[in-house]
């Protein structure tokens, strides 16, 4: 009886050790200090998704602990369970753990702004200026280093979702195969990915429940294509709208959504221009998704670029203000949890299928097969090296390559 009685005195004490260590004193912040750490993580912060949530953790939990440790857990949890790139989605959350809806929006803005701005400058160069022949000779290198960053970023993003459930695997291999097959995402496969595994795993039990006017000049309106029109404008933000709402998983999960969309679809970009987009989201910091920034810029400038990132971005933004509130419900889910597995599953075999797609564009002759190769046993030998110094590097080859 007294063994029992000090072994839930133990167990009591380890409860209260575990909650105490969730529920930390959290150290008062001013809005601007707090604003001013994701403008400095959207500035610097490289490495994708995982990285930039890692930051988050060891930055705003453990050392300047203005974050509760459960905050920052139920916020990951609530961007891995909803659409939308998960570093930029954790960010708005903490954003409104803050300060509600102006401390959510502020943190949006100040975490996406820093890249964005990178990337237009890159977007005008391509465009504009009279060194496009000097960015294609090194994007003839990047290109071939990207696709090995999208294989592997599939395969990891598979591995870290599926572990060992060979039902998620052959949902991602079904996916990578369609993507490669007909060389765009399509969209109803996906959801039904995520349908047939909550249908297995959890099939969900019901119950009854209550139920601007545009900057005119024409230099800012100009992409590849020349200035663009209204018209270009509503698709555009249309378009990166409903692909926003479909990003689940790691950021490059878009990839095959735009590739379908932007080359195939609407003829936007072609698929070496489409590459170039995808490098250039590899060597800017903060959210991958960023990327949208630099395809809308060349496909209608200025205007372009802020319709595409607000389309974007819209969606994960409306997720997490209006799921915020209800987070326990909808992280709790077994129906829910089940339908993402499937949905993310899916979404890692659109991406190996999308690379095998951009590779044939990338990889068209041995020097860059070689750099391909090389990047990837890199990439799987020495985990550390940074992303976008692969980027930089294998530019500097590709410039080589091409002077010799």
């Amino acid at each position: 009886m007294r063994m029992a009685k000090n072994n839930l005195i133990t167990h009591n004490k380890e409860s209260e050790h575990s909650a105490n260590e969730l529920q930390q004193t959290v150290e008062y912040c001013t809005l601007w200090q707090f604003l001013s750490y994701f403008l400095l993580l959207g500035a610097v912060g490289f490495g994708g998704p995982i990285a930039l949530a890692g930051y988050m953790q060891r930055d705003l939990v453990e050392r300047k602990r203005w974050v509760a440790k459960q905050d920052y857990l139920e916020g990951l949890a609530l961007a891995q369970l909803c659409p939308g790139p998960l570093a930029a989605q954790l960010a708005i959350y903490l954003g409104w753990i803050r300060s509600g809806l102006l401390g959510a929006t502020l943190v949006a803005l100040a975490f996406i702004l820093p890249s964005f701005l990178m990337v237009l400058v890159l977007a005008a160069v391509y465009v504009h200026s009279g060194g496009f022949s000097w960015m294609e000779a090194a994007f003839y290198g990047v290109g071939a280093g990207v696709i090995a960053l999208i294989l592997r970023s599939a395969i990891k993003l598979a591995r870290m979702t599926n572990h060992k459930d060979w039902l998620l695997w052959v949902v991602f291999s079904i996916n990578a195969l369609v993507t490669a097959w007909f060389a765009v995402e399509i969209v109803w496969v996906f959801l039904l990915s995520g349908i047939i595994i909550m249908l297995i795993k959890a099939p969900p039990k019901f119950k009854s429940q209550p139920t601007l006017a545009l900057i005119p000049w024409s230099w800012f309106m100009t992409g590849i294509h020349g200035v663009s029109s209204g018209d270009t404008w509503l698709k555009i933000i249309g378009y990166f709208i409903w692909a926003g709402t479909f990003v689940f998983g790691s950021g490059l999960a878009i990839v095959p959504f735009l590739h379908g969309g932007i080359v195939e679809q609407h003829h936007w970009l072609t698929d070496r221009q489409f590459i170039d987009a995808v490098a250039v989201a590899m060597i800017t910091p903060g959210p991958i998704v960023i990327t949208v920034a630099f395809i809308g810029y060349l496909i209608a400038g200025l205007v372009g670029a802020v319709l595409a990132a607000i389309g974007v971005f819209i969606p994960c933004y409306l997720f997490v203000i209006l799921l915020a509130p209800y987070y326990q419900h909808v992280t709790q889910n077994l129906s829910i949890k089940a339908f993402v597995s499937g949905v993310t599953a899916a979404a890692a075999g659109a991406i190996a299928g999308a690379a095998f797609i951009l590779g044939k564009q990338a990889l068209v002759d041995i020097k860059t097969l070689s750099i391909f190769l090389v990047v990837l046993v890199l990439l799987w030998v020495a985990k550390k090296i940074p992303e976008p110094l692969l980027i930089v590097v294998t530019g500097l080859v590709g410039l080589l390559f091409k002077t010799l």
